[in-house]
């Protein structure tokens, strides 16, 4: 499955769950690990683990397995690693707290100023 299909279906399965404030980072420029970041919140740590479990499900429904799953029985973090798309799924503290956003978005903005000053 290519990345943009892998991308519509986590999203589908966020939506399906409520997930809240989910954010596709297109990061291929930054990292040879993934082409895109899907990060999303959950209200609760219950939240997080359905939606993370989820994501696993229809991605396995579609024929894709999951390289990893981490944060699941905890769920104040639950990261779904699908090899192109990497999904982060947050408690709204633990999503403010490391606010991965501004960490992978913080280069191209820094280029972009660059470009903009020369």
């Amino acid at each position: 499955m290519q990345a943009e299909q892998l991308k519509l279906l986590v999203i589908d399965a966020l939506e399906d769950i409520k997930a809240e404030d989910i954010q596709v980072l297109d990061v291929k420029e930054m990292t040879d690990v993934t082409d895109i970041m899907i990060i999303a919140t959950g209200k609760s740590s219950r939240q997080v683990k359905a939606l993370a479990n989820e994501v696993v499900m229809q991605a396995k429904a579609a024929g894709v397995q999951p390289l990893g799953v981490e944060g699941e029985t905890v769920g104040e973090w639950a990261l779904v690693d699908l090899g192109d798309v990497i999904t982060h799924i947050m408690t709204p503290q633990t999503r403010l707290t490391y606010n991965l956003e501004k960490l992978w978005t913080v280069p191209a903005q820094s280029e972009q100023a660059s470009a903009e000053r020369e």
